[in-house]
């Protein structure tokens, strides 16, 4: 039995007849809410380098006074929830540290680069928004950053777009729509690493699993966008060039940089273990740095005496520290920026501190008879998973933040699925499909602020053409209601069995 689970069935289960009415434990969410909207009002996108954390915190402590004034929980309780939470996602935490380092390796070793010159060369006027779409979903996937992708080619493909004559919209909408099926499904996008912890369900599993509800989604994204580039009239690709010239003139362009993608996919294939895998990237991605782009890592390195010396600098400081090259062109310097490690550091304690909040919910029982409210509306496969994408779109809009959405998400639906006999893998791509992919469409999310500003496109303007976004959420319950590849754990027999529509 999990440690979370046992908590639960000793303490909170035992508990039943003194919980929290949902009006009462709404009170530290509606909390949190109104620090929220107040933190990002005066920090923007910068509110996860510490103000979201301090919020969290508070709205653990209010957790902790309504449930030991109110209801006679002790402080022990929650120390054991709250230790718990953070015991479970320790893997992740790990995991998003060396993606960090990974992330680093493989832009600075140029394989990146090497993906997006021979990528962007594709654009056609005729296939801009599908082309758009594609580049930034492969961009995405190799950084596993909605954020660096949208900030840094996305920003280019908005200059091509406009001089194309496309719609500031339209262009934003493939861009975005692109990025986020990246983030979704990228071994290196935290918020995939999040969701699969929170879930307790395997990072490759989990990804595979994602694909029978974001594949669709995706063809029927690119279809929308290849009829609606044909039926549009443009020219120009002058700047396409200029952007490829600049990459192949900052690295060294060449198709041997593709075995380390290669290598990766097959050990995913082999289902190999996540921080295996991922070490093994890292450390291909550097040896090929170090054969490939020597200068760069000189560069990084600045002097460091003798030349093997230099290299190990400039590889270690590209692992763990961040890095900005200087190509002569301002589009490629931001997307060849690195953060190592140290940039994952956000991250990881804004996820601390998530935890602390979902534990000190859980032993306030408030976790509880929150979900007891959703509960009554569940009666079957569609159902449960329609109130999961529900609750997490709910969440989404409430918190402002898609971490925090993951993982309150996460918790509240973890013991409804598993009493209902489903995997946590089915809850895992519920809760992407519905928060993931929606908070860029949020104009108060962190991430609705972020593309809004970066792209220069409100989010009201873009949100329509963001296809993939809402496309997801729905074909997850399409997909719930035709039973496909959903296995139910029969609790008489304790075995798994198919369920069919």
């Amino acid at each position: 039995m999990r440690p979370e689970k046992e908590f639960n069935t000793i303490f909170i289960r035992m508990k039943n007849n003194n919980l929290p009415s949902p009006l009462i434990s709404m009170i530290p969410i509606a909390i949190l809410v109104g620090m929220l909207a107040i933190t990002i009002h005066l920090f923007g996108s910068d509110a996860l380098g510490g103000g979201s954390q301090v919020c969290l915190l508070t709205a653990t402590g209010v957790c902790a006074i309504i449930g030991m004034a109110g209801y006679k929980r002790k402080w022990k309780h929650f120390e054991k929830a709250i230790t718990n939470n953070i015991t479970g996602v320790s893997t992740a935490l790990i995991i998003l540290l060396i993606i960090g380092a990974l992330s680093g390796a493989w832009m600075i070793s140029g394989i990146v680069p090497t993906l997006i010159y021979y990528g962007i060369q594709i654009i056609h006027p005729n296939f801009f928004l599908v082309s758009t779409c594609l580049i930034c979903c492969i961009v995405s996937i190799m950084t596993g950053s909605s954020w660096t992708t949208i900030a840094t080619i996305g920003i280019a493909l908005m200059g091509i777009g406009d001089a194309q004559g496309f719609a500031p919209g339209w262009t934003a909408g493939a861009i975005i729509s692109g990025a986020y099926f990246g983030d979704k499904v990228s071994p290196l996008s935290d918020t995939t690493v999040l969701a699969a912890s929170v879930t307790g369900t395997p990072l490759f599993s989990h990804i595979r699993y994602l694909l029978f509800t974001t594949i669709p989604s995706l063809i029927i994204t690119l279809a929308i966008f290849t009829i609606s580039g044909l039926m549009h009239n443009a020219s120009d690709t002058g700047n396409i060039a200029e952007f490829t010239q600049a990459l192949s003139e900052k690295f060294y362009i060449s198709g041997w940089l593709m075995i380390v993608p290669i290598v990766t996919g097959i050990l995913i294939a082999q289902k190999a273990p996540s921080l295996i895998t991922l070490f093994i990237s890292t450390a291909l991605a550097v040896v090929f740095a170090v054969i490939f782009q020597p200068n760069l890592l000189a560069e990084i390195a600045g002097d460091a005496g003798s030349y093997g010396m230099t290299l190990t600098k400039g590889a270690f400081t590209t692992l763990f520290s961040s890095t900005n090259l200087d190509s002569g062109n301002a589009h490629i310097n931001e997307l060849i920026a690195t953060r190592g490690m140290s940039g994952m550091m956000d991250t990881v304690w804004l996820i601390l501190c998530a935890m602390c909040f979902g534990g000190g919910m859980t032993a306030g029982g408030m976790l509880e008879s929150i979900t007891r409210m959703f509960t009554r509306f569940i009666k079957g496969r569609v159902s449960i998973v329609s109130s999961t994408v529900a609750s997490g779109l709910f969440l989404n809009i409430c918190t402002a933040d898609q971490y925090i959405s993951i993982i309150l998400t996460g918790n509240m639906f973890r013991d409804i699925y598993e009493e209902n006999g489903y995997e946590g893998k089915l809850l895992g791509r519920t809760t992407e499909d519905a928060v993931t992919v929606t908070s860029p469409l949020i104009p108060w999310n962190t991430c609705g602020m972020t593309q809004a500003t970066i792209l220069n496109v409100p989010t009201t303007v873009y949100l329509p053409y963001c296809f993939f976004n809402y496309i997801s959420p729905l074909m997850s319950i399409l997909v719930a209601a035709t039973g496909y590849s959903i296995v139910r754990r029969m609790k008489e027999k304790n075995t798994p069995e198919e369920v069919t529509a």
